[in-house]
């Protein structure tokens, strides 16, 4: 791990500053990745089928890259009712957490009388990515799913890896049958990009475009905007953990170890402390949990070069490191007292989870919010996956001739202003 100590000075803002840039470092893939959207764009699903074969290992033919419905039904049922139990536990917690945070058509008279209001309504038609191949994540496809089914966008298409059988997991499969997903393709990377933003054959385009991916598919979400909208720039998992004395180091390798295991070697781990006793405990701690894991050699690697650790003097300055970072995890495993004046000084964090007793996992799995979250400090612009990312707002505007004679002298003045004349005749032809 690289360790540093808190200081306002320039070289401790330099050194966090040089860390955070070299581990978001994506390397030279704009021109890999633009190439790709190029032929995707051109060829359709005949690009489309190449770069599976060459990125997934995967021949197929057109007609094989949709899931079919047997698929999905065989794969519900390959699952234990113990297994369908746990993921219609999390659609539930999912479901019922952005229920609360759906917003409400309004109207209302202004100073003028005229009545405005806003009026929203979801997509027509999103794309989900949902990585695949080493790590399916089944889990993803619950934090996206499942919002853009509570919206009632009409149109929902998956696109997720397949591995190299040409086979999308089980429990990928059975989790998307369960929240009503019924077209998927067997596509990732960032021919699924180009295939959801420009439309194949096969694959009608989408609106927008949501969900997390590595440099790749962010690059490709990149290029894409402005052909369709995207969601955020949700990339490889970063965590930050901030710890008092109190923590247990046990817990805190924990933590920091579930987010390195990833799989794509990318992962980003933070840990700020006010207690270099535990700094020296948890260092211990990692290397004896880290031999007991079953992704253990790709944990050690992201361990040794995509960890820092910064010794702090008080909590406030752990704030002012996490704010700079913009983690996507925020852990605050501090005394109950501290949890609250700490959360109201945290300002970029996607997920803040507070207490000795919240790991990770369960904003990961279950808790509710979406863990679709940005990364590569995008948490300083972007907030996390909600539900009204799946939705359009448009404010509506309604006058009639005696609120328009109330607004006459504003927009007179204003047409005067700015040279329009045309403007102001448009009103006043009226009255």
């Amino acid at each position: 791990m690289q360790k540093l100590d808190y200081s306002n000075s320039p070289k401790f803002q330099k050194a966090l500053s040089q860390f955070c840039e070299k581990a978001s470092a994506s390397g030279d893939v704009s021109s890999v990745v633009s190439g790709v959207l190029q032929d995707v764009q051109k060829r359709g699903d005949a690009a489309v089928l190449e770069y599976t074969t060459k990125f997934d290992g995967a021949k197929m033919k057109a007609p094989d890259m949709r899931v079919s419905a047997d698929e999905l039904k065989a794969a519900k049922s390959s699952l234990s009712p113990a297994d369908r139990k746990a993921i219609r536990a999390s659609i539930a917690l999912v479901k019922d957490f952005h229920k609360k945070t759906l917003p409400k058509d309004w109207k209302a008279k202004n100073a003028q009388g005229g009545t405005v209001g806003e009026r929203f309504y979801p997509i027509q038609r999103v794309g989900l990515y949902v990585p695949g191949g080493n790590v399916p994540l089944v889990s993803s496809v619950i934090m996206s799913a499942v919002l853009a089914k509570l919206v009632k966008c009409p149109q929902i298409v998956v696109c997720t890896p397949p591995n190299a059988e040409g086979e999308i997991a089980p429990g990928m499969l059975a989790a998307l049958a369960m929240v009503g997903i019924e077209e998927i393709y067997k596509v990732g990377g960032v021919q699924a990009i180009g295939a959801m933003a420009y439309g194949t054959e096969t694959v009608p385009a989408v609106d927008k475009i949501y969900g997390p991916g590595n440099a790749f598919v962010m690059e490709a979400k990149r290029q894409v905007l402005g052909t369709v909208g995207i969601d955020l720039l949700p990339g490889p998992s970063e965590v930050m953990v901030i710890a008092d004395g109190g923590a247990k180091p046990a817990h805190v390798a924990a933590d920091l170890l579930a987010q390195a295991e990833h799989g794509s070697g990318k992962e980003i781990i933070y840990f700020a402390t006010t207690s270099k006793v535990l700094l020296g405990k948890v260092e211990k701690e990692i290397e004896k949990q880290l031999p007991e894991l079953s992704h253990s050699a790709k944990c050690e690697k992201v361990m040794q070069d995509r960890f820092l650790a910064v010794a702090c003097q008080s909590l406030s300055q752990t704030a002012t490191v996490a704010n700079y970072i913009a983690p996507e995890h925020l852990e605050l495993q501090v005394a109950d007292k501290s949890i609250e004046p700490l959360t109201k000084q945290i300002t970029t964090a996607g997920a803040i989870l507070q207490g000795y007793m919240t790991p990770t996992v369960l904003g990961d799995f279950t808790a509710g919010p979406s863990h679709t979250l940005p990364t590569g400090r995008a948490g300083r612009f972007f907030s996390g996956l909600q539900a009204t990312d799946f939705m359009r707002r448009s404010s509506t505007v309604r006058y009639n001739a005696k609120s328009l004679q109330a607004a006459a002298p504003v927009v007179e003045t204003f047409a005067r202003l700015e040279q329009l004349d045309a403007h102001g005749r448009s009103l006043t032809i009226r009255l």
